[in-house]
């Protein structure tokens, strides 16, 4: 399985085969079939499947060159909608002459003498898989079209090399979770407008799910046995996968995938689905452009490395950003000085680790300008990073905890307890929320540090009106930029309200691609005037 790429929804295919062929190769989906039998059945009762069965929404996307239709729906008697696939379906005569190819093309190419853990030679692979397979299936199936040539060959080389029917549901852009349970229950996905969906697809076996998670462990340098039942795994594309072996799971073998998100979120996106309202945006923007750090709180998946990457968007073209993470998530347009960093896990013979703590360390003999940390966890780490603001590194990092309180708290509390005193070289604390009700997840609130250590909150979310209004005037914060930029309150104002026209102008242009929204702030900084000319006569970039 090499890392995916991400393609745009197409029409289902509408068997372009000979009729002859399709009728021999592929059947109509089990669920289909079901849906027939039963809505047959309900309509000598005087009653129809339709009446029982709620369509949410459909779509279409291909995966490995093969149309997928997604149906979610709810269903009476459920209480979880469920997202079904529907693919073309490999008929059982077909099925086995197609393990007969399979077996063949074991043994004609050599996995051991390729690497399957450099990217590059894993796309060789399978390369050299799809050579093979032409010439089996044309000697063993003549006379094929090219549809459904392509379908025979994806099916045997997710067989082959890939996690199955898992790689369609990795296909989808609005799939952020993947969570295989055990055999005995139907994988489950987070959808990222409907939460969490049922799916019709069902592993065969412990040992399949057991296959699946050796096969990523193999692909990543990681092993997973009886004897190490537990995998976190980081994979090439981005995604980070977690696996455990049972007895440790009681209820039979898991596997967890957390999809990297195809396309990055920005400003713009945030601006657009009321994430965050100009005003507030225009707070933070002004802080990252005079080189203030910003520390980032919430929730688990309320949207910290989101807002993360939103606040990269402001950063100037002309300075080098290092950003340091577990898992790789941030995107930053192409054109800037940027140095990505990962961690590492150790190897099966524990050595080899790499930790956030060392590439902080690191990082600071990087000569950055600016310095992104995916998440604090520890107190050395946060030691690391609260020195690097002293020595005049601008800093932006996560850290979980509800509100602007609870992350002072936390901050100054064991296991990172910093000393308060060392507290306000955060100019701004910026809370993330999810709506427990909704699931949506926006700005909460947005808060200073004073001298003395503790929390002015600036901006709050107002929850029940549904918008953000401003609560406190600023101390600490305004004094700071008066200070270091030499602006007077009313130049600082002038310089929001200047911020919140960009906004504006970038949501009416609809410049959402990180790349494009960079290339707008370079246009900001570097040529300010005329730029800010195009935005008041309301035309876009050329």
């Amino acid at each position: 399985m090499k890392p995916r790429k991400r393609k745009k929804a197409v029409a289902v295919m509408k068997g372009t085969a000979s009729k002859k062929s399709a009728e021999k190769l592929v059947a109509s989906s089990p669920i289909t079939k079901r849906l027939i039998a039963a809505k047959a059945k309900k309509r000598k009762a005087g009653k129809t499947e339709e009446e029982k069965v709620n369509l949410i929404t459909s779509y279409e996307f291909e995966s490995h060159d093969v149309a997928v239709l997604i149906r979610i729906y709810s269903k009476r008697g459920d209480y979880v909608p469920t997202y079904e696939v529907n693919i073309p379906q490999i008929s059982a005569n077909t099925e086995i002459v197609l393990e007969r190819i399979r077996h063949e093309l074991i043994q004609q190419v050599n996995l051991g003498i390729i690497e399957i853990m450099d990217t590059n030679k894993a796309t060789a692979i399978e390369d050299s898989f799809k050579e093979a397979i032409d010439i089996l299936i044309k000697k063993y199936f003549p006379n094929l079209d090219e549809k459904t040539l392509e379908l025979l060959k994806a099916y045997l080389i997710q067989k082959s090399l890939g996690l199955g029917d898992i790689e369609i549901l990795m296909d989808d852009n609005d799939v952020e979770e993947i969570a295989v349970n055990s055999s005995g229950e139907p994988i489950w996905v987070y959808h990222r407008k409907h939460g969490w969906l049922k799916t019709n697809i069902i592993p065969q076996s412990e040992d399949q799910i057991r296959h699946y998670a050796s096969t990523i462990g193999r692909k990543v340098g990681r092993q997973i046995t009886i004897l190490t039942p537990l995998m976190d795994a980081n994979m090439g594309s981005g995604d980070r996968v977690n696996a455990t072996l049972a007895p440790v799971s009681l209820r039979g073998n898991t596997i967890t995938l957390r999809q990297f998100a195809s396309k990055p979120w920005t400003i713009t996106d945030f601006l657009e689905k009321g994430s965050i309202e100009p005003f507030a945006a225009a707070i933070i923007w002004l802080a990252v452009q005079y080189e203030m750090s910003v520390l980032i709180a919430g929730g688990t998946a309320s949207g910290k490395t989101s807002m993360l990457n939103v606040i990269s968007n402001f950063f100037p073209p002309n300075q080098r950003i290092i950003s340091i993470e577990d898992t790789h998530e941030l995107q930053l347009p192409r054109f800037l000085h940027w140095v990505p960093l990962i961690t590492r896990l150790p190897n099966v013979e524990g050595k080899g680790e790499i930790t956030m703590l060392d590439l902080l360390v690191n990082s600071l003999r990087m000569r950055p300008d600016r310095i992104l940390v995916g998440e604090i966890r520890r107190k050395k780490e946060a030691e690391v990073l609260f020195e690097a603001i002293h020595t005049g590194h601008s800093v932006y990092a996560t850290i979980h905890a509800n509100n602007v309180h609870e992350t002072v708290t936390r901050v100054t509390s064991p296991p990172i307890d910093v000393p308060k005193t060392m507290l306000p070289a955060i100019s701004l604390i910026v809370v993330q929320y999810r709506n427990r009700r909704t699931g949506i997840r926006k700005l909460f609130q947005i808060a200073e540090i004073t001298p003395e250590a503790t929390a002015n909150v600036l901006v709050q979310a107002d929850l029940k009106k549904d918008r953000l209004v401003r609560v406190n005037k600023s101390k600490a914060f305004m004094n700071s930029l008066e200070l270091y930029t030499g602006m007077s309150l009313g130049s600082i104002n002038k310089d929001v309200q200047e911020k919140e026209l960009v906004l504006k102008w970038l949501m009416k242009q609809k410049i959402n691609g990180v790349d494009e929204v960079g290339r707008a702030m370079a246009e900001y900084y570097i040529n300010h005037d005329s730029f800010m000319k195009l935005v008041r006569s309301g035309k876009g970039l050329n």
